[in-house]
């Protein structure tokens, strides 16, 4: 049986994450070159081992613009998160002050809105001809004739802060966790021999701390380097994924087949290096018994904190602001906040024939997705908890690696597999025939560790002697895994479910770059869809989708860490 369930994940893995992968790796190291003629007088070509892509890549000025840009945005965003997260983490773990657990809390709103959602709300908010330059010009303190430009350069700026708003909170969660697990002790006896506060955290916290600091970097830079969405939305398109986006339409090209490894390498050298730096000694002698104790905040500082906290947590609102604002507006231009107020986007969602196709699509895709999640999940995870048999680490290394890799690679690699040779006569694995296939498996497979570490918990958390009781009661392992180990686990399960559900929902890169055809396009592409239409209410529909992704996402996010409690931690665990 194990060797049966090995065999189909084997080939599972195979044809839909190994072959697509590597077929693009190939396609840009063998060039065609002519070797000869034929009888016939024509020419031979074969396909020989050469670096004439990238060369040709790296020679051309514009790409190394758009590489150099997308460097530059992943680092800002990077050290943007690390100013916010390192003082946070600092705060919430060290002292006691008013409203702490709401704010802490609070601060995780951003993780609701989708980044390319938000840029809609951040554009009408701080454009040239925005409410912010239009405020700012009714008091008398900016001229219209020469807006400020917010965005800076085409909206280069406004990308950096967009996804600073967004990633900061992954930060914290990083920092503040591995800064809670340093001993105590340490701190104390640091103290005790007359270091200040600044010296401890510099000196024994922060070396300490390393390990979470280091994952949560390469998360961040990771996520911004390869985001697609915003720099679309700011229609800024000197950017690596940007170009790759626009590449779609010759899913063949050497040109984006060389962008797309680029990444894949680059995401690759930053995950390595985050394990090599991050695997240094940090072993302390053992966790204290002692805890840390929280001091007081008193007098005007016990002020100033939850204001400066509350300050930052309405800055990361304003783009959930900007999009339920155009979402309510009837009609909104050259105005501070929009001249009429009205529910007709929402209505207009089920009346507007692509967002109902949208809708309908991203459900069929998302539910589809969660189905096979579930069947490649749970086998997975038993096979990890309950079974022995050679490879088993690396079954876990290669049901964990969509984790680290970039949805933008994994849908491009389909795009160019799957449109060439042998799949050309197979429409429903072709993505420009029909991608509903590809468009479940590439959603499935990006989500699988969700439902895999979901599983996982649940079958550690379980005694593997109450499913032994009952095979020597004469129950068969389908029975027992019915009666028995599925209750057990039903919690764990729905957190997983709810999770690939609501993700795939709100995917961006496989619908952008998979979905060709307006009939199928999901609801992310087709938010991106209305964004470029002139028809007026347009924006304010697509916005109304926005927020209606906000609040499947938040309740999905509250639903899981319900269900898991402290195992939520797992689900991301590489």
């Amino acid at each position: 049986m194990i060797a049966f369930l090995l065999l189909g994940l084997a080939a599972f893995f195979g044809l839909f994450l190994l072959y697509p992968l590597c077929l693009m790796l190939g396609g840009t190291f063998f060039v065609e070159h002519s070797v000869g003629v034929n009888a016939a007088g024509k020419a031979i070509t074969a396909h020989v081992f050469s670096l004439e892509y990238y060369r040709l890549v790296f020679e051309n000025p514009f790409l190394q613009q758009c590489m150099i840009n997308s460097l530059i945005i992943a680092i800002g965003t990077t050290l943007g998160c690390l100013i916010l997260a390192l003082p946070l983490a600092q705060l919430f773990l060290k002292y006691r002050f008013p409203g702490k657990a709401a704010l802490g809390s609070l601060i995780l709103v951003p993780l609701i809105l989708p980044p390319f959602v938000g840029a809609l709300g951040l554009k009408q908010l701080f454009s040239r001809f925005g409410s912010v330059n239009l405020l700012l010009e009714q008091l008398g303190i900016v001229n219209l004739h020469h807006p400020p430009d917010w965005f800076g350069s085409g909206g280069f700026f406004g990308i950096i802060v967009m996804l600073i708003l967004h990633l900061y909170p992954i930060m914290f969660l990083s920092v503040q966790a591995a800064m809670a697990n340093v001993d105590p002790s340490l701190k104390d006896a640091a103290r005790n021999l007359g270091a200040s506060g600044w010296r401890i955290f510099r000196t024994v916290t922060l070396p300490l701390s390393m390990p979470g600091i280091f994952a949560g970097t390469a998360l961040v830079f990771v996520s911004a380097f390869t985001d697609l969405g915003v720099p679309l939305m700011f229609e800024f398109q000197t950017t690596i994924p940007s170009q790759i986006f626009y590449f779609v339409s010759q899913p063949g090209s050497p040109t984006g087949l060389v962008l797309v490894v680029l990444m894949l390498l680059l995401v690759g050298v930053v995950f390595a290096l985050t394990r090599l730096f991050g695997q240094g000694d940090y072993a302390m002698m053992g966790r204290s018994a002692t805890t840390t104790v929280e001091e007081p905040l008193r007098g005007f500082t016990a002020i100033l904190v939850p204001v400066l906290i509350g300050g930052l947590i309405l800055l990361s609102a304003i783009p959930h602001l900007g999009v339920i604002l155009q979402s309510f507006s009837g009609k909104w231009f050259m105005t501070v906040l929009p001249e009429q107020w009205t529910t007709g986007a929402y209505r207009d969602i089920l009346d507007f024939p692509l967002t109902v196709s949208s809708i309908r699509n991203s459900l069929l895709y998302s539910s589809a997705s969660c189905v096979l999640d579930i069947v490649l999940g749970l086998t997975i995870a038993w096979l990890l908890s309950r079974a022995n048999f050679f490879g088993k680490s690396l079954l876990d290394s290669i049901s964990m690696l969509p984790l680290a890799l970039p949805g933008l690679v994994l849908a491009f690699a389909y795009l160019s597999a799957f449109s060439i040779g042998p799949f050309l006569s197979i429409k429903w694995l072709t993505p420009r025939s029909d991608p509903t296939l590809l468009l479940v498996i590439a959603y499935t497979v990006h989500r699988l560790p969700y439902m895999v570490r979901a599983a996982c918990a649940g079958f550690q958390q379980t005694a593997v002697t109450l499913e032994e009781a009952s095979i020597n009661l004469g129950a068969s392992r389908l029975m027992t895994f019915r009666k028995i180990t599925s209750p057990l686990i039903a919690a764990n399960l729905a957190a997983g479910i709810i999770l690939a559900f609501s993700f795939a929902m709100l995917d961006v890169s496989n619908g952008m770059i998979l979905a060709q055809e307006e009939p199928r396009y999901p609801m992310t592409k087709a938010i991106f869809a209305l964004m470029g239409r002139i028809t007026p209410n347009a924006p304010s529909i697509a916005c109304a989708m926005g927020v209606l992704a906000m609040i499947l996402l938040g309740i999905s996010l509250y639903a899981s860490s319900r269900m898991m409690g402290k195992s939520m931690g797992r689900l991301f665990k590489v």
